[in-house]
């Protein structure tokens, strides 16, 4: 097991040490991307210019009045409201189903279990500090307190609530909106991870883990990657190197990540495969059938899941406009295509297609979509979902033979597999030559006029990829760890033989 770990650690990081040494684009005028994930979670300002003094002889100019502040559009509002509602959808029931109908029925419940108490505790922590620390201005690497128990986003004294920047000049979101949609992202990032050791896991050391590795690893990455203090404040190029500089860290580099390749998918892969790892494999695993208990359940889970993902493709726009339709489109064409590739690669080398294939390749094409959603066109996402399809499929199997690890679920061998693949060609399908959307400049307002270098936008995504590996094999080594001294991460085997849903939480899936 040692092992393994200490070659796993060893590959991170001699990817992670050529993408840390390269030197930051903080230093040049942003080229801030059209649509990301995330916009800063502080109130939108409008910046007034100083009245000038007036002349001796002449008479006292008028005072402008200030600009009004932007005011939150009713459909913006409504759509990031479903969308929030839609991310929820993919995690209660839609994961949860998908993954319960994996495993054998005395675990069934387990999965459930922990998938829903999960969504339930990090949605309580993203509002005590969770937002906060994500999403305020700090260091490039972790967020303040200005948002802890989401503090200053109501006024009583003033009786006004405050906004959110989008990614547009001039439009915003209310705040609380934005809280609520980012505290869905958080909570099915960790619930994924969940899947990786499913069926041997303790129930008090699931929890325990999430509180740590939200902490340490989910809310430092999604500062780095989605943090900015939004468009509004970039007049030019002095004020955009300036408010580069406050951005996260993956941000400032300039990696395109529209929601979540790297904060979401790749993060929790890497934290279920160490995971994986770390517990051991279930007892009887190569020997006994592990068989689903009810792909049933699974099509159904995965079927939510298609449905959930619109909203967090397309609702990672932040605004109910033509990116948010991009995105959507993309997540309808690449997750089919995914579908159609893996089918038809497990058609082709195992000799039969199959009802678990088709919704691992759904969702296989719903994680690389993810990165590139709305920086490609359709055509691109095309390509990425076909090429996830296969990618996948052999993450699942030959890949998963190579590390050796049960992943009782294959969490890596889809999401950290597809998630790297999406990231890395987002930095392919973004340029506008192969239909997607480029750059955007915040000071020309418009895309940008410098040309685009597939070649350096790529290594921008490998060290946005590479530094999310890293951090997340780190924080999770430690985590599981310290988790295992006080708590003990796995059941014993007389409990692990007769399930979970019986030892561990005293009920069954099914009676009769």
């Amino acid at each position: 097991m040692h092992k393994n770990i200490t070659k796993l650690l060893a590959g991170i990081a001699c990817l992670c040490a050529f993408g840390v040494a390269t030197p930051s684009f903080a230093d040049a005028p942003a080229k801030t991307e059209a649509a990301t994930t995330a916009a800063v979670a502080a109130p939108a300002v409008t910046p007034v210019p100083d009245a000038a003094a007036p002349a001796a002889a002449a008479p006292a100019p008028a005072v402008a009045a200030p600009a009004a502040a932007p005011v939150a559009n009713k459909g913006d509002t409504s759509f990031m409201m479903i969308s929030t509602l839609l991310v929820i959808l993919m995690t209660i029931p839609g994961l949860a189903l998908f993954y319960g109908g994996l495993v054998r029925s005395k675990n069934m419940l387990s999965v459930l279990m922990q998938v829903f108490m999960v969504f339930a505790l990090v949605i309580v922590l993203w509002c005590i500090y969770g937002y906060s620390i994500a999403f305020t201005e700090k260091t490039a690497f972790f967020g303040g307190f200005d948002r802890l128990f989401l503090n200053g986003i109501w006024d009583p004294a003033k009786g006004t609530f405050a906004a959110a920047a989008t990614f547009s000049k001039g439009v915003v979101i209310p705040e609380f909106v934005f809280v609520a949609f980012q505290g869905t992202f958080a909570a099915i990032t960790c619930a994924l991870i969940v899947g990786a050791f499913a069926e041997r896991a303790k129930f008090a050391a699931v929890l325990a883990f999430v509180v740590l590795w939200f902490t340490f690893a989910y809310l430092p990455a999604a500062h780095m990657v989605w943090f900015w203090t939004g468009p509004d404040l970039i007049t030019n190029a002095a004020t955009s190197a300036s408010e580069a500089l406050k951005a996260g860290w993956i941000w400032q580099k300039g990696a395109l990540d529209f929601a979540g390749g790297t904060v979401v998918h790749i993060n929790a892969a890497v934290a279920g495969l160490v995971g994986a790892i770390m517990i051991g494999k279930r007892v009887g695993y190569g020997r006994e059938s592990m068989a689903p208990h009810s792909l049933t359940m699974t099509m159904i889970g995965a079927s939510l899941l298609w449905v959930g993902w619109f909203g967090f493709n397309a609702g990672s726009s932040l605004e109910a406009g033509d990116v948010a339709a991009l995105a959507f489109v993309n997540t309808l064409l690449a997750t089919a295509a995914a579908t159609l590739s893996w089918v038809f690669g497990e058609w082709i080398s195992k000799g039969k297609p199959s009802m678990l294939g088709g919704a691992s390749g759904a969702v296989a094409g719903l994680v690389a979509i993810t990165p590139a959603a709305g920086f490609v066109g359709p055509m691109g996402g095309l390509v990425i979902g076909l090429l996830a399809g296969v990618v996948c499929l052999w993450g699942v199997n030959g890949l998963k033979r190579l590390i050796g690890a049960d992943d009782s679920l294959d969490v890596f061998g889809v999401h950290g597999v597809g998630g790297i693949l999406g990231a890395l060609l987002t930095g392919v399908f973004a340029a506008p030559q192969l239909g997607g959307q480029g750059i955007f400049d915040y000071v020309t307002n418009k895309m940008s006029a410098d040309p685009y270098s597939i070649g350096h936008q790529v290594w921008v995504q490998a060290q946005a990829v590479g530094t999310t590996i890293l951090w997340s094999a780190l924080v999770s080594l430690v985590a599981y760890k310290l988790v295992d001294i006080v708590i003990g991460l796995r059941v014993p085997e007389e409990e692990e033989r007769e399930g979970l849903d019986i030892t561990s939480h005293g009920e069954q899936a099914y009676h009769g």
